[in-house]
C-alpha cells in the first residue's frame, strides 16, 4: 500500500461518517470550476455576489456558476437570479429544507468542474480571484486545495478586520496541518478545493453546523497539500446581528466547535493529535471568553454565564481560569471605551 493510500484508509471511519461525493460520470467537456452559491430566505447580497464573480468568470464551458436555494420561503431567489444571470447561472432549489450543512454538500453533488469553489449568498470574490488561484493549481498539480488571504466586511462593505500574512509569497503551506487544526483561520470565500479530494473525502459532516467548514478544512490539510495566495482577493461579509444571535446565547457554536475538535482528533498527526487537541480547546475557551467578555460589556448576563460555561467546558487550565478572573475587568473598561465613544459624538 503506497503512502497516500495508507493516509486515506486511516480516514475511513470519517469519511464513512460523511456524504458520499460521487465521481463526475462526464470524462470529456468537464469544466475547469464549480462556482457553488448556497442560499437561503436572503437576497439583500446576492446581486453583489452573483455579479463579483460574472465579472471575471470565463465562458460557459469553462465555468459552472449555479445557485443552490435550500427551499427558501421568503424571498424569490429564482428571479434575482435570473435578472442577474441572464441564462449563464443555473439554479436548483431543493425540495425541502435539508439544513445548512447537507445544502453545502448538495453544492458539492451537484458540482461538475475539477475546481469547486463554494461562495456563500453575501460573500464576494475580488477581481484576478480565479485567475491566481488557477495559476497556483497549474503550477501544482498535488494541491488538495487553495486559498488567498481574505477581509472580513461590515454590512457597508467597508473592512473591519484582516487576517495576519500566513506567508509572504504564493506557495504551499509548510505544517498546515498544525495550524489549522488550532483554529479556524479560513473562510469559506477564500478556499477552492479539488472535487477529486471531496470524492475521496467525503462532504461536509452531518454532525456539524457552525464548524463544518473549519472541520472540512483540517480534514483537507491532514491529508494534501494546501496553496496560499497573499493577494487578498475575497470577502467575508459579518453581521451586526450576529453579536445578540440565539446561538451565541444557547452556546451552540461552542458545543460545535468541541465536536468539530473530536472529529478531527482522529485524522490528525499521530504523534501530534493529542497536543492539537488540546491547544484547539484552549484556543476555544479564549475566544468564548472574549465573546462572554463583550456579552457582559453589553449588560447581557445571561449570555455571559452561557458562554463561560462553554468556555470551562473546552479547557479549565490554568491559562483559562486566570483569563476568566479578568472577564469583569476587561468587560468594564470596554463599557467605558463605548461611553466615551458615545459622549464624544
Amino acid at each position: 500500500m503506497n503512502n497516500t493510500n495508507r493516509i486515506l484508509s486511516s480516514l475511513l471511519p470519517i469519511a464513512n461518517q460523511c456524504p458520499v461525493i460521487e465521481v463526475v460520470s462526464e470524462k470529456k467537456n468537464r469544466p475547469l470550476w464549480s462556482v457553488m452559491i448556497p442560499t437561503y430566505n436572503r437576497t439583500k447580497y446576492l446581486e453583489q455576489t452573483l455579479k463579483s464573480i460574472l465579472t471575471q468568470a470565463p465562458a460557459p464551458e469553462m465555468m459552472q456558476i449555479e445557485v443552490v436555494d435550500n427551499c427558501s420561503t421568503q424571498t424569490d431567489v429564482e428571479t434575482v437570479v435570473q435578472d442577474i444571470g441572464q441564462g449563464r447561472i443555473s439554479f436548483y432549489r431543493q425540495p425541502y429544507n435539508v439544513g445548512l450543512t447537507a445544502n453545502l454538500t448538495t453544492c458539492i453533488q451537484r458540482s461538475r468542474g475539477h475546481l469547486v469553489h463554494i461562495l456563500h449568498d453575501d460573500d464576494v470574490v475580488l477581481p484576478g480571484f480565479y485567475q491566481h488561484l488557477q495559476a497556483a493549481f497549474e503550477q501544482e498539480p498535488t494541491l488538495g486545495a487553495a486559498f488567498c488571504r481574505y477581509a472580513n466586511v461590515d454590512e457597508d462593505n467597508r473592512p473591519v478586520y484582516i487576517p495576519k500574512l500566513e506567508q509572504q509569497t504564493p506557495g504551499i503551506l509548510s505544517n498546515w496541518i498544525e495550524r489549522i487544526a488550532v483554529e479556524p483561520l479560513i473562510q469559506p470565500p477564500a478556499l477552492v478545493v479539488k472535487r477529486s479530494v471531496y470524492e475521496k473525502l467525503g462532504g461536509f459532516h452531518p454532525e456539524l453546523r457552525y464548524t463544518c467548514d473549519w472541520e472540512m478544512c483540517k480534514r483537507i490539510a491532514a491529508y494534501f497539500p494546501v496553496w496560499y495566495e497573499p493577494q487578498i482577493l475575497a470577502h467575508y461579509r459579518l453581521h451586526a446581528a450576529s453579536a445578540t444571535s440565539d446561538v451565541i446565547k444557547s452556546g451552540a457554536n461552542v458545543a460545535d466547535r468541541r465536536t468539530a475538535i473530536e472529529i478531527s482528533r482522529a485524522y490528525l498527526p499521530y504523534p501530534l493529535a493529542d497536543k492539537l487537541s488540546h491547544k484547539a480547546e484552549e484556543v476555544s475557551a479564549i475566544n468564548t471568553l472574549g465573546t462572554a467578555r463583550r456579552a457582559l460589556s453589553r449588560g447581557d448576563t445571561t449570555t455571559t454565564m452561557v458562554q463561560i460555561k462553554e468556555a470551562l467546558k473546552c479547557s479549565s487550565s490554568p491559562k483559562i481560569v486566570g483569563i476568566l478572573t479578568l472577564v469583569p475587568i476587561l468587560a468594564g473598561i470596554e463599557r467605558m471605551k463605548q461611553y466615551r465613544y458615545k459622549r464624544a459624538y
